[in-house]
């Protein structure tokens, strides 16, 4: 089942058990296992030069409640590598040289992230690793 199929799936399940009374307002959850497209070294692809300039590669750091002393740790483990890493189920995290900087790189990550959940499923070119390669240096 495509990601568009599941969803279009769970749109009409939610609104069959609401419509019958088995759930009233935002209670409850649905959920359907899809195929993992993200790589954990690298959560977005490289769509536009600006981002990987700014941001460059986005690592997931695993899942752990806030204030766990080990999400801190799991982040500095990426400190001073990556411009940025995505914190599983929280958001990310941005860096930069000084503020400006840290700003145009969650802007561009956020817009990235944008036209990636806007492009899923249609036919995408991506930068090659050659062109990632080039503006890295």
């Amino acid at each position: 089942m495509s990601e568009a199929a599941a969803r279009a799936a769970i749109c009409a399940i939610g609104q069959s058990i609401f419509a019958r009374g088995l759930t009233a307002g935002s209670s409850g959850n649905i959920s359907v296992r899809t195929e993992a497209e993200i790589d954990p070294d690298d959560v977005l692809p490289p769509i536009t030069a600006y981002y990987v300039m700014r941001v460059g590669r986005l690592p997931l750091v695993p899942y752990f409640r806030p204030g766990d002393l080990v999400l801190a740790e799991a982040v500095r483990g990426f400190a001073g590598k990556h411009h940025a890493v995505l914190l599983a189920n929280h958001g990310p995290v941005v860096a930069g040289s000084n503020l400006d900087a840290a700003v145009n790189a969650i802007e561009e990550l956020e817009e990235t992230a944008k036209l990636y959940l806007l492009l899923r499923g249609a036919k995408t070119r991506f930068l090659t690793p050659g062109q990632v390669k080039e503006l890295m240096q």
